[in-house]
């Protein structure tokens, strides 16, 4: 199947989002998934919520926002520019930030349900054994909440590559900077390129067929192990 230059282009700099945005989200989201699953604050509830708004937010409404508070009118965007910072809307960065938004569900559910699963037996384990509180994170709660982190990190990855509405709203249509491919796909369907459509649309088809299968078979061969 031949994939043009622009076409390739718009797979790396999305393999490229997705990627940091998967590694941004694991370092991030598992201390948060950690706190939502232990705290008895009535905190932890609307961070929750906030943390799952994007499954039922419309991705246009949040990247609208995240341009908004971006953009050099924003507080966030007036703060960076106020540092001498350049503003993140249509830039790569920009891309990221709002990938990591958009997808930190896809990343701590899986590691908050998880965890939440770990029960109080390892834990009370640990601290007969006189671990602190680090100690039992990294040597008892991420090993047994693998599966979560993998799931976590295989989701991450799938749904920031299948991104459009937020990558579009608060990336732009850059080539080589934020033309993703979900963007470069509108762009051919829109100049009536369909075989070019048809092409890089059947890479993200296979793409998006092979995660589930590799997610599948990860989770049969962890129900397997547990039961063993």
């Amino acid at each position: 199947m031949y994939l043009t230059p622009d076409n390739l282009q718009a797979l790396w700099l999305t393999a490229r989002v997705a990627a940091l945005t998967t590694l941004i989200l694991l370092l991030l989201g598992t201390p948060l998934a950690w706190w939502l699953a232990r705290s008895r604050s009535w905190v932890a509830k609307p961070v929750g919520a906030l943390v799952a708004l994007p499954l039922v937010l419309p991705p246009s409404v949040l990247g609208f926002y995240l341009l908004v508070a971006l953009g050099p009118e924003g507080p966030l965007g007036r703060w960076m520019l106020a540092l001498g910072l350049p503003t993140l809307p249509f830039t790569f960065a920009g891309l990221v930030v709002a990938s990591v938004f958009y997808s930190l569900p896809f990343m701590v559910q899986p590691i908050l349900n998880s965890m939440q699963s770990l029960g109080e037996r390892p834990l009370e384990a640990a601290a007969t054994l006189r671990a602190g509180p680090m100690n039992t994170f990294f040597s008892v709660v991420l090993p047994l909440c693998r599966p979560g982190l993998v799931t976590g990190c295989i989701m991450s990855f799938a749904h920031t590559v299948g991104e459009f509405g937020v990558v579009l709203m608060i990336g732009g249509n850059i080539p080589g900077v934020t033309r993703v491919v979900s963007v470069q796909i509108f762009d051919h369907v829109e100049a009536l390129e369909y075989a070019d459509a048809h092409r890089l649309a059947a890479v993200m088809l296979v793409f998006a067929f092979t995660v589930l299968i590799t997610l599948q078979i990860y989770t049969a061969r962890r129900a397997r192990e547990a039961h063993e």
